[in-house]
């Protein structure tokens, strides 16, 4: 596909207008402090560390995500045993630990509110100043919105995780559903208060808040700083590729990343990045993008071109990634020890493919799991990642006389029939609504289904051609 013409100056606004160089990590300013550190030498293999200028921590580049832990249903290949793996687990922070890994990202509401409390049974093995743990007031509910309510949240935290203070403290999710609800989570309720009460009692050493939608939101958060009126330590942004020109491309409600991340360095607030990967789907690319990829560096991964990308600005504390397998964690651990940042040819490239990307009717599914459960047993991330793998590996036909047509058809019904369980595919959506309640990106999900379920029984509708 012919790439879409990018101007020069959106070419240059990632690695030239942030002081990057080309080729090399190097040590640059935000706020006009040092931010990186890496080992001497390439050959050590030594993690990249950033340093945060609020505290001086040495934190890594690599974040490890605990929003996808491994589940005994992985283990056992009972899909619907959700249990949290301790043991797999434990061995993952472990090996991350003894790799350089310092920063754990958590929420008490990811894997079904059980995160927090493994994290906390894994790191609780390990000496406290070996590690950060990151969590978020994640008050989503209207009936958590009390300030009673929040301040339990808090403190079961602080239970679950097994520790006397929280490294990084979030606001969870700002921006979905505007100003009425950032003043009901955490402004009317008192509640922003009481965080920076905690803050000033030790029980909460870094306070910030990671964004999603309405970009009003996050103007004005910063623009109480602007004012003097609050200290941001972090924000956590949406960063990648993708997402750093053409995020409302991508979703019309996000905000791209080039903006978000232009307002946090210009005030000197370390950015903490979530979604590097666009919910895995840039780890799961076209082949020709996959054969360009591997011709320019060999023996990376395609999910590492994303990481890199996330790394190299220099505002960025850490690039979290929710690895659920040993193999993406050591995968991860080579792109960033140390990192190679993305050079201009790189650059370059990786805008192409962005708008080969875009040409692509992919749903906005980040597989964050906050639609789950289904009240009726819809895979909803489980399905969208299907169709969304289909589209970008050419096995969503569409033109019955393209001479593929039956070959791609069997490979997205069968491949359907092997990821997912007939009761839980698109079909099984009556439209309650109740996920809309939960997603970030704000997907019409019942709107999707319906299409999805529609595409796959039109398929269905043809008959094999031996």
């Amino acid at each position: 596909m012919e790439a879409k013409n990018i101007p020069d100056k959106s070419r240059r606004r990632f690695l030239r207008n942030l002081g990057i160089a080309a080729a090399a990590v190097t040590v640059s300013a935000c706020g006009g402090k040092k931010l990186t550190e890496t080992s001497d030498t390439a050959k050590k293999r030594e993690m990249t560390y950033r340093i945060n200028p609020n505290t001086g921590d040495k934190v890594s580049l690599l974040g490890y995500g605990c929003m996808r832990f491994p589940t005994m249903g992985m283990k056992n290949g009972d899909e619907s045993d959700q249990t949290l793996d301790q043991e797999a687990i434990n061995k993952s922070v472990d090996y991350a630990l003894e790799h350089g890994v310092n920063y754990f990202d958590t929420s008490p509401a990811y894997c079904r509110g059980f995160s927090e409390a493994a994290l906390g049974e894994a790191l609780s093995r390990h000496d406290r100043s070996d590690y950060y743990i990151a969590t978020k007031l994640s008050n989503f509910a209207p009936e958590t919105w009390s300030h009673e309510a929040s301040v339990q949240m808090f403190e079961n935290s602080l239970k679950y995780l097994r520790t006397d203070y929280v490294d990084y403290l979030l606001l969870h999710a700002i921006g979905m559903g505007g100003m009425e609800n950032l003043n009901g989570r955490y402004i009317d309720n008192g509640i922003l208060d009481y965080l920076l009460e905690q803050k000033a009692a030790g029980k909460i050493r870094n306070l910030g808040f990671s964004y999603h939608g309405d970009v009003e939101v996050f103007d004005h958060l910063l623009k109480l700083q602007d004012e003097g009126k609050i200290h941001w330590d972090f924000v956590q942004i949406q960063l990648n590729y993708i997402d750093w020109l053409h995020a409302k491309e991508v979703n019309e409600r996000n905000t791209n990343a080039e903006y978000l991340y232009g307002e946090l360095s210009r005030r000197g607030i370390p950015a903490v990045i979530m979604e590097p990967l666009l919910g895995g789907r840039l780890a799961n690319m076209t082949e020709p993008v996959v054969r360009r990829m591997k011709e320019m560096r060999p023996d990376d991964s395609v999910a590492s071109w994303a990481f890199r990308y996330a790394g190299t600005p220099e505002g960025v504390l850490t690039v979290l990634s929710g690895m659920t397998y040993m193999d993406h964690l050591r995968d991860n651990l080579k792109t960033f020890s140390p990192i190679e940042p993305v050079d201009t040819e790189e650059d370059i490239f990786l805008q192409t493919v962005a708008n080969e990307f875009l040409a692509n009717d992919l749903v906005p599914c980040t597989d964050c799991k906050y639609c789950m459960p289904c009240p009726y047993g819809v895979n909803i991330p489980g399905v969208f990642g299907h169709y969304n793998a289909c589209l970008l590996n050419g096995d969503a036909p569409s033109d019955s006389q393209d001479p593929d047509f039956q070959a791609a058809r069997r490979r997205y019904l069968f491949g359907l029939d092997m990821e997912i369980p007939r009761l839980r595919q698109a079909d099984m959506c009556i439209a309650c609504g109740e996920c809309l309640l939960h997603c970030p990106q704000r997907i019409p999900i019942p709107d999707q289904m319906a299409k999805i379920a529609k595409y796959t029984e039109t398929l269905k509708s043809y008959s094999d051609i031996s």
